[in-house]
């Protein structure tokens, strides 16, 4: 009723409709956490986007809390938010939200991690190729010998779309006897102390017996590396993603094979876009870009996939051109690299 009368008044002087729809909305986001370098430049784009549409920002860190997620979400609801934007700490946990806000007719975008609900609007990049891109880059660099799976957080479907896409490459290469993988473990929260106790409990197990690791995220590669480096095991292959500044310094030093690199400057652009048009009323199945696409739980949703790309020593110079990373922190400590540290 608030927004009708204010439409109204705002018509009655003059003003679009649309201009002043866009300048009531407010889109609240709840972040699982912000331990990730790339979820600040996922905001900085998101609130960009946002401004640039007239709408106001509103958000809350979970902390990797599921409860507290819960919690912020209906703080953001009080704090009268027109559409939300949640990346989830757990798939599962969070469905109560998703009822929250449909209960209030409040849209809601699934940021980067899937919530199994039709409700929810999914945006991500195509987290199966990523998984793709992180094998092929380690198969090529290390065709043979055994292998490690460093996985994402038991909670986050990402893990498992990963691992997925990665089996689908290295599937061959298993049959074959080519390849052989001797330790696997999920890293709970994504964080690189665990990807590093269990990259260190997995050389210990092997005696040191291991030829190659692919890595779910950078910060679990970050993990990886710290424990390889501790046993003079450094620059053996290992796979990451995001982009991370840390990790593209690590490929220019030769210690991480690759790291897809998922823009989220344009993801938290899109993100911002989309919770526009929802809050404006537009249809999910009306979003440009959008496909009906349906999970391996069975849940049929709209979704819109973005596009990543593998970084390696080969074309370090795109990140550079794009203006994601300078030169100076790209080459810090690389005395003979690749290019544009060479």
């Amino acid at each position: 009723m608030r927004k009708a009368i204010v439409l109204a008044a705002a018509m009655a002087v003059g003003l679009t409709s649309t201009a002043l729809a866009q300048d009531d909305i407010t889109v609240g986001v709840s972040w699982s956490n912000f331990q990730e370098e790339r979820w600040k430049t996922d905001e900085a784009a998101m609130r960009e986007a946002l401004e640039a549409g007239g709408a106001s920002y509103i958000s809350a860190d979970a902390q990797s809390s599921s409860a507290k997620q819960l919690s912020d979400i209906e703080s953001l609801i009080a704090q009268g938010a027109d559409v939300l934007v949640l990346l989830a700490q757990d798939t599962q946990a969070i469905i109560p939200a998703v009822q929250a806000a449909a209960d209030e007719g409040i849209p809601v975008i699934a940021y980067d991690r899937l919530i199994e609900d039709s409700r929810a609007f999914y945006l991500t990049f195509d987290n199966v190729e990523v998984g793709r891109m992180q094998a092929r880059a380690v198969l090529e660099a290390q065709p043979e010998g055994n292998y490690v799976m460093i996985k994402g957080s038991p909670t986050d479907p990402n893990a498992d779309f990963l691992r997925g896409g990665q089996q689908e490459v290295l599937q061959d290469a298993i049959d074959a006897g080519d390849i052989t993988i001797v330790g696997e473990a999920y890293t709970d929260g994504w964080l690189p102390a665990n990807a590093q106790r269990n990259m260190e409990q997995i050389l210990t197990a092997q005696d040191n017996d291991v030829d190659a690791v692919v890595a779910s995220n950078d910060g679990t590669a970050g993990g990886v590396v710290a424990a390889l480096t501790a046993q003079g095991m450094e620059g053996i292959p290992v796979s990451g993603q995001d982009g991370d500044h840390a990790a593209l310094n690590r490929i220019a030093q030769g210690t991480q094979t690759v790291s897809v690199w998922k823009d989220a400057r344009d993801l938290g652009q899109r993100a911002g876009e989309i919770a526009i048009e929802l809050a404006g009323g537009t249809e999910m199945s009306a979003i440009e870009g959008a496909e009906e696409w349906t999970s391996p739980a069975g849940t049929t949703l709209w979704a819109e996939f973005l596009e990543p790309v593998p970084v390696t020593a080969d074309n370090l110079s795109v990140v550079v051109d794009a203006g994601w990373i300078d030169q100076e922190t790209l080459c810090q400590g690389v005395t003979d690299g690749p290019a544009p540290c060479n």
